[in-house]
């Protein structure tokens, strides 16, 4: 829904005040401004953080400490709040900008530095990795309570890698960190009760096409000998 006309920050407030003072509803104030119940309610949540400002025009980009950041991207992520709530708490303007710091320190688990804090790529560059090296992260991991980001930054591998491992370590134990790409699943060794059906049933497929392989080859000798003798 568009407004029939632009909305002024003088309006937007009075509408955000007769909302909080019991006056209106928010489907209401959505009608009298032409814009949806969700966009007053951005409104409400702005005008509680930051008060009348928030509807005015910044003279200057406002800038947020990398401690800020990470604090509010950990908090979202712990469950701590919504993101219109994490935004409130912290005087974030726009769900934008959190969703853009939290795509970074997924990635990156960094917000310090002015590279990732936000614009161009945040996509993690992955490396190989060998077993020991990925368990030795693990373990670390667990040790420092699970903290993704200070193990990505220091043995150089993604956010989303530790993670991944971690999850997989404490569900399989080593064996969940070996590197199966490129493995056919009839040559792997089993991990758990489901993997170790799975398998069997590959190998079953398996042991089934050789079958047929040598039945057909078995018949095509047959179709050859029967020739030859007849072409006697």
């Amino acid at each position: 829904m568009s407004p029939k006309y632009k909305i002024t920050a003088e309006e937007k407030i009075k509408l955000v005040h007769a909302y909080l003072s019991g006056k209106i509803t928010q489907r209401y104030a959505g009608e009298a401004a032409g814009v949806s119940h969700t966009t007053i309610q951005v409104w409400i949540k702005r005008y509680e953080a930051e008060g009348a400002d928030a509807f005015y025009p910044s003279r200057k980009n406002r800038v947020y400490s990398p401690e800020t950041k990470t604090q509010a991207v950990i908090d979202y992520l712990s469950g701590r709040g919504s993101q219109l709530e994490i935004c409130r708490k912290y005087k974030i303007r726009s769900k934008y900008q959190l969703q853009t710091w939290i795509k970074v320190y997924n990635a990156h688990g960094d917000l310090s530095s002015r590279k990732h804090s936000g614009g161009g790529s945040y996509m993690s560059k992955t490396r190989n990795t060998r077993l020991e090296e990925r368990l030795q992260i693990v373990q670390e991991c667990l040790a420092s309570d699970k903290n993704y980001g200070e193990m990505a930054k220091k043995y150089k591998v993604s956010y989303q890698q530790v993670r991944t491992w971690t999850l997989r370590y404490l569900e399989l134990g080593k064996s969940g960190l070996e590197d199966r790409r490129g493995k056919r699943k009839k040559d792997q060794t089993p991990r758990t009760d489901l993997e170790k059906a799975q398998i069997e049933i590959e190998k079953l497929k398996h042991q089934l096409y050789m079958a047929e392989m040598e039945r057909d080859l078995l018949k095509k000798l047959n179709e050859l000998e029967r020739g030859d003798f007849l072409d006697k």
